[in-house]
C-alpha cells in the first residue's frame, strides 16, 4: 500500500498521530535493554498505523480529546505489533516490510518474549480508560486473536478447509482487531449506542475486505514491491482465498502440492503464480472482497454527518482496492 496516498486520507490527524507516535516510543520501553532492542526494531519498521487511525476517526462521532483516547490508540497499536511478532514466528519468517523481523534478528524466544510484553504493556495503556466494557471489548478482542493464532497453524497445509474456514480465520487475524479499534474509539468519547455499533461493523467489514486484498496482493505483486517473494503464504502453508477457489485445477494442483511441501523451485513458483494470476481465483476473491467493501461503506452511510464520516469512506475505498 502506498502510505503516502494513506495518509493524505487523514491528513488532519498528523499532530495527533505524531502524539501517538512518541507514546508508542515510551510504551515499548522497559528496564531489559534486549527487550528495548528489540521492541524499538519493530516500532522501527513503521507501518500504516491503520488501528490508530480508526480509533481517532471513530472518536470524531462523540467527545474528541486526544487526552482521553490517546491509550487507547496505543493499546490496539500494541496488540498488532505484538501480533505481528508471534506471527513471524508461527510462519517462520525473515522479513516484513523489507526487514529482518524480530525472529530473525534475534531469535524465537525474544520474538515470543517481545510480543508477549507489548500485549502485557496493552492491558496496561486500555486501564486509563475508565469504562470497564471497553476492557472487556479489548481483553475479548485478544482471546480471539491468540485463538486466531491457533487455527492458523492447524490450517495450514490443509488444502481440504472451505471458504467458511478460511473466512473465520481472517475475522480472527485481522478484522477483530479493526472492529475493535473503532468501537473503542467510540466508547473512548462517549459517542451514542447506535454510532458506536455501526462503527463496530464498519470497522468488521473493512478488516475482512482488507485481509482478503491483502491475500491476493500477495500473488499477484512481484517480490519488489512486497518486500519478500510473491507466494510467501503459500510457502508458508497458508491457504487463501484465491488458491481455494483453484486448488483442483489440474493444471495447478502438482505446483500448488510442491510449494505446500517446500520443494518448488523459483521458476516453478513463477510459473504457479502466473496460472493462479490467470485463473478465475483472484476475480472470486475480489468479488468477496467487494460484498464487504460493500457492507461497510453502507455501515458509514448511516452514521451522523461529520468530516470524519468522509474519511471513514476514502479510507475504506482506498485500502480495499489498492494495488499494493
Amino acid at each position: 500500500m502506498d502510505k503516502m496516498k494513506l495518509k493524505l486520507l487523514y491528513s488532519d490527524l498528523k499532530s495527533d498521530l505524531e502524539i501517538i507516535e512518541k507514546e508508542l516510543a515510551v510504551a515499548v520501553n522497559s528496564s531489559s535493554h534486549l527487550l528495548n532492542e528489540a521492541s524499538l526494531h519493530l516500532l522501527l519498521a513503521g507501518g500504516k498505523r491503520i488501528r490508530p487511525v480508526f480509533v481517532l476517526l471513530a472518536a470524531k462521532f462523540g467527545n474528541y480529546s486526544i487526552a482521553s483516547i490517546k491509550s487507547v490508540a496505543v493499546s490496539v497499536e500494541l496488540i498488532h505489533m505484538a501480533s505481528l511478532v508471534h506471527d513471524d514466528v508461527i510462519d517462520d519468517a525473515e522479513t516484513r516490510r523489507g526487514r529482518e523481523t524480530v525472529k530473525a534478528q534475534w531469535n524465537n524466544r525474544v520474538a515470543m518474549y517481545t510480543g508477549d510484553f507489548l500485549f502485557a504493556n496493552a492491558i496496561e495503556y486500555i486501564t486509563d480508560l475508565q469504562n470497564t466494557y471497553a476492557h472487556e471489548v479489548l481483553s475479548q478482542t485478544m482471546v480471539e486473536l491468540c485463538i486466531g493464532e491457533i487455527i492458523q497453524i492447524e490450517d495450514k497445509h490443509y488444502l481440504e478447509q472451505t471458504v467458511r474456514d478460511y473466512l473465520r480465520r481472517i475475522k480472527r487475524k485481522t478484522a477483530i482487531l479493526i472492529s475493535a479499534s473503532c468501537e473503542l474509539g467510540a466508547i473512548a468519547s462517549k459517542a451514542d449506542e447506535k454510532t458506536v455499533s455501526h462503527l463496530k461493523r464498519f470497522g468488521y467489514y473493512v478488516g475482512m475486505s482488507f485481509q482478503i486484498i491483502d491475500d491476493i496482493l500477495d500473488l499477484t505483486s512481484s517480490d519488489e514491491e512486497l518486500g519478500k517473494p510473491a507466494g510467501s503464504d503459500l510457502a508458508q502453508g497458508n491457504i487463501t482465498l484465491p488458491v481455494l477457489f483453484v486448488k483442483n485445477d489440474p493444471a495447478i494442483e502438482p505446483l500448488l502440492s510442491d510449494i505446500l511441501a517446500g520443494t518448488i523451485s523459483d521458476t516453478n513458483r513463477q510459473i504457479l503464480l502466473t496460472k493462479i494470476r490467470e485463473s478465475d481465483g483472484i476475480e472470486r476473491a475480489k468479488q468477496i472482497s467487494n460484498i464487504y467493501l460493500q457492507k461497510a461503506l453502507n455501515e458509514v452511510k448511516q452514521l451522523p454527518a461529520n468530516s470524519a464520516k468522509k474519511s471513514l469512506q476514502n479510507i475504506a475505498l482506498f485500502m480495499s482496492k489498492r494495488k499494493f
